[in-house]
């Protein structure tokens, strides 16, 4: 979406890891998802909240968006938990994904990629 340009752009590759006892930082980049929601946003964590008890809760914002992510979290929620969290982004290839974008988004480029593919095959076969 380029919420996070300039760090990542739509169609990197990012590589996650998700280890449950690293405390998740200030400045991090994380993958969570919303209930409701398809779709996993990745956005870096804002701020910290800890609770006496203990729990830990977390505010997320892109770093190209003016403004911080509560908008996009369900109706009444104002701070993520670790449960939302898909994982952390530690490495990214540059748009290498961007040929799914493009087959997702443009059905007919899906089709002529499919059918180059199998024409390919075709020729090729001994």
């Amino acid at each position: 979406s380029g919420s996070m340009e300039p760090a990542f752009h739509r169609g990197d590759l990012l590589f996650l890891t998700n280890r449950i006892e690293d405390p998740i930082r200030v400045g991090e980049i994380v993958v969570f998802r919303i209930e409701g929601r398809e779709i996993p946003i990745v956005h870096r964590v804002l701020k910290i909240h800890e609770r006496p008890s203990g729990d830990i809760k977390f505010l997320t914002k892109g770093d190209n968006n003016a403004v911080d992510d509560r908008g996009l979290y369900k109706r009444g929620q104002h701070w993520l938990e670790k449960k939302d969290v898909v994982g952390r982004a530690r490495g990214f290839v540059p748009y290498i994904g961007i040929v799914t974008i493009l087959m997702n988004d443009y059905p007919k480029f899906k089709y002529a990629v499919l059918f180059f593919l199998g024409l390919f095959v075709l020729v090729h076969r001994e």
